[in-house]
């Protein structure tokens, strides 16, 4: 993996054979590096961030699943940004269709969590209106953490019986049977959970950009192309006006591109 921006000493090194002594600008990256390179920023408030993939023409999925356009390095990131946040919130399809497991403890990340105060493992957090989930699965019955669910006060009282029975804990964040996302965040804060992280699917992360409520977008752009008629990274109906963002780094392994954008400082200050 090499660093692209921002360009530093490594980035600019000459290679080896004109260099002998300079450090290689594509040598593998440990846990630890990535970890710092995608640190939360220090400020106390709910920091939203999504992770997604796409490919070259924009597809955020192939066969309804996003491992077929990912690699080893986008899940070395994958699992650095788990690693980090509080919460990893996903949609109902997305955890269907990707058959989410509970978050696990990583020996790599202990010292890190203990000492920001944070649990073994993120707490995962589905949003859904209808519940139409099979509580019976690991994600609800064995999670270091308890999984929240994370759905509207109109949801249905019989699913909603069954989540808790299955030990998750239901977070109201809407009034009709959906969530509002300015809302949701709130809540999770008021929980513990500040460094969010979402994971999708599209629909959701088309909501979050909607309402105005991402901070930041770490984007894995995959050198493929797929055609067809797959998702963009985000749906839902267009914003009145696009939402600027700011690159903040842009690292590179085997022709995928790993860019962290955040929300332009001109949009907060």
């Amino acid at each position: 993996m090499r660093r692209l921006f921002p360009v530093t000493d490594e980035t600019a090194a000459q290679p080896r054979d004109e260099a002998p002594g300079a450090e290689r600008a594509d040598r593998e990256w440990g846990l630890g590096e990535l970890a710092e390179t995608y640190a939360y920023p220090a400020a106390g408030g709910p920091w939203l961030r999504a992770n997604m993939v796409s490919t070259l023409d924009g597809a955020a999925q192939h066969d309804g699943r996003s491992q077929p356009i990912s690699c080893a390095a986008d899940m070395r990131v994958f699992g650095v940004l788990r690693g980090l946040a509080d919460v990893v919130i996903a949609g109902a399809e997305t955890v269907r269709q990707e058959g989410y497991r509970p978050a696990r403890a990583r020996d790599t990340f202990a010292g890190l969590r203990a000492a920001a105060g944070q649990a073994p493992a993120p707490a995962v957090a589905v949003v859904t209106a209808g519940l139409d989930l099979d509580f019976s699965l690991p994600l609800f019955t064995s999670p270091l953490v308890p999984t929240l669910i994370l759905t509207g006060a109109a949801a249905p009282a019989d699913r909603v019986a069954a989540a808790e029975k299955a030990g998750a804990r239901v977070v109201v964040a809407g009034d009709g049977a959906g969530i509002d996302p300015a809302r949701a965040v709130r809540a999770l804060a008021d929980l513990g959970h500040t460094r969010l992280l979402t994971e999708g699917g599209p629909r959701l992360l088309g909501g979050l950009i909607a309402a105005d409520v991402l901070d930041e977008l770490c984007l894995t752009v995959s050198p493929l192309l797929t055609a067809g008629d797959a998702q963009r990274v985000a749906g839902g109906p267009a914003v009145p006006l696009p939402h600027r963002f700011e690159l903040v780094s842009l690292l590179e392994e085997a022709g995928f591109l790993f860019s962290r954008y955040r929300r332009s400082r001109s949009r907060t200050e």
